[in-house]
């Protein structure tokens, strides 16, 4: 009988060990990542978070982001997001939430701050991403910018940043 105890009691701090040594892993897909600039634009905003490692690759448009803990991986994809990155997590514990501040309510004009426009591919990405939304006739999105206005008839701003995160940016809605 003591020889079992001592068997389940050595199993379970075993276990107890390696469970908390565990490391948690996300990788994020659909992010835009068109040019060196947007990984070392990825690595920045991770490298911010103390413990968050992370692999980027650029063609697949993938963000693999590991930590000792849940938290801290959450941390390093909150910072992507305030970076102006969007994706799809694999990890269902970690949430990707852009917090944009976006209404539903039709507006004419609406200023953009914190998309991440590093060359003239993020501002191209960004420009297709908005010829898809209704009522959208154009923006002055320009490489370098921290700011675009988006311009059209009667648009949703929820819908202007549904497109931006389809296209795997993201930002917040200006004042």
């Amino acid at each position: 009988m003591k020889m079992k105890l001592l068997s389940l009691a050595t199993a379970l701090v075993w276990a107890l060990a390696n469970s908390a040594s565990a490391e948690v892993t996300t990788k994020l897909s659909n992010v835009h990542l068109c040019c060196g600039s947007c990984v070392k634009g990825v690595a920045a905003a991770a490298g911010k978070v103390a413990g968050a490692k992370l692999a980027c690759d650029k063609d697949a448009g993938t963000v693999a982001i590991t930590a000792a803990d849940k938290a801290t991986v959450q941390q390093a994809v909150d910072a992507l997001v305030g970076a102006g990155y969007f994706g799809t997590s694999s990890n269902p514990d970690i949430k990707v939430a852009a917090n944009n501040g976006a209404t539903d309510a039709a507006v004419k004009s609406l200023k953009v701050t914190g998309v991440h426009l590093c060359c003239g591919k993020c501002v191209t990405a960004v420009s297709n991403a908005l010829k898809s939304v209704k009522g959208v006739t154009g923006n002055d999105a320009a490489k370098g910018s921290e700011t675009f206005v988006v311009t059209g008839d009667d648009f949703s701003p929820k819908a202007v940043f549904a497109a931006l995160e389809k296209a795997g940016l993201t930002g917040k809605a200006g004042k």
